[in-house]
Order: C-alpha cells, then structure tokens, then sequence
C-alpha cells in the first residue's frame, strides 16, 4: 500500500482532526465530507474506533502502512509502554524534526525538503525523511537551502519549538536534545487504541 498523496483537507475531516497542524481544514467546516457530512450519526464499533486512530496517526506523519507497522513492531521490542515508544519514534523521523523546527510549514513540505537533499545531520547531507533521529544529532541546511522561499516563509509564521528541541535562528541550526515526554505529543491520539487495533 503505498503513501496517500490525495487531498489532506478531505482526509481531515473525514478523521476530525488536522493533518497538516494547522488547524485550518476544520475551522469552516469541522464535519465530514460529502452531502451528508453534517447530518452524520454514524455510531463507530470497537474495530472501528481502533481503525480510526490507527489511521488519524498514520495519515498525520504520512506514513504508508508498511513503515507504520515495521515500526510499530520495532516499539514493541523496546523497554517501556509500547504504545509511548512508537509515538516516540514517529517523533524522532527526520522529516517530522524538521517540521518541529519550523524550517517546513507541514510534515508533507518538511519531507520533500530532505528528499531533495536541502537538510544535513551532524554536518553532513541526508535525503532519507524516515531516518532516525538521536539525541545530541543536530540538523541543519545546506547553505544554498537557507534563502529558499519556502523556508523563509515557514520561519516566519513559526512561533513554537519543543522543549526536547534546541534551535538557533541565526545559524538555522537544532538540536534534538533528548526523546520527547508523553506529554509533549499528539494529545489528540490514543495511542492504546492503536496497540489494541494491533493485537488482534
């Protein structure tokens, strides 16, 4: 199954949450799509609820289900709550960091920007979005990459950089200081439920 590159502002409102992190897709119209979107009382079974945040996550770091699951089972290997570590680790993808540094206004802008081969770790360049992350790595881009447009623009309305992250504005330059806290993440996702939709 390969990634969704459809229209995100659908798919967020058919999930009920923002995709992009904008929060601009629900703010006309926060019902789901289609004729009967508003009118909808659509009662979800068990399954279904699990599906949905399964999907709510997978759409939201734009994974296509093959990594989600390869990583998903790879959380499971680690020491600590399952569902925790694979949140954790989602969070430490390249592309979703540089999206967190708001050198990219969402994760589908920030991945296309290591793609293209704009953004280095530790110095040196890097143009895979799923790479892992460490703590003490840092990320940076490329001199030429400084003054694109898009960059400049995503600084600009930039107002917010986690704790677990350092960031020098003037350099252009973060670093991931340590693995985020539960609380630093998505508050919107149960992660429990995905384990659940999991284990079946």
């Amino acid at each position: 199954m390969s990634r969704y590159t459809g229209p995100v502002w659908k798919k967020s409102r058919r999930l009920g949450i923002s995709l992009t992190g904008t929060g601009k897709e629900l703010d006309k119209r926060p019902y789901a799509p289609g004729q009967h979107g508003p009118n909808q009382r659509k009662k979800l079974s068990e399954y279904g609820l699990q599906m949905q945040e399964k999907q709510k996550l997978r759409f939201m770091y734009g994974l296509n289900e093959r990594q989600f699951r390869n990583l998903f089972t790879k959380a499971g290997k680690m020491k600590g709550i399952h569902g925790e570590n694979f949140l954790i680790l989602l969070e430490s993808r390249l592309d979703n960091l540089v999206y967190r540094l708001g050198l990219a206004r969402t994760r589908r802008q920030a991945r296309q920007l290591v793609n293209h081969g704009h953004v280095m770790v530790d110095g040196k360049r890097l143009d895979i979005p799923s790479y892992s992350v460490k703590p003490g790595q840092t990320i940076s881009l490329r001199e030429k990459s400084q003054k694109l447009d898009i960059v400049k623009e995503a600084l600009e309305v930039n107002t917010f950089v986690p704790e677990y992250l350092t960031f020098d504005a003037d350099k252009l330059v973060g670093t991931f200081s340590r693995y985020p806290e539960r609380s630093e993440l998505p508050a919107e996702i149960n992660e429990s439920l995905i384990v659940e939709f999991y284990s079946r």
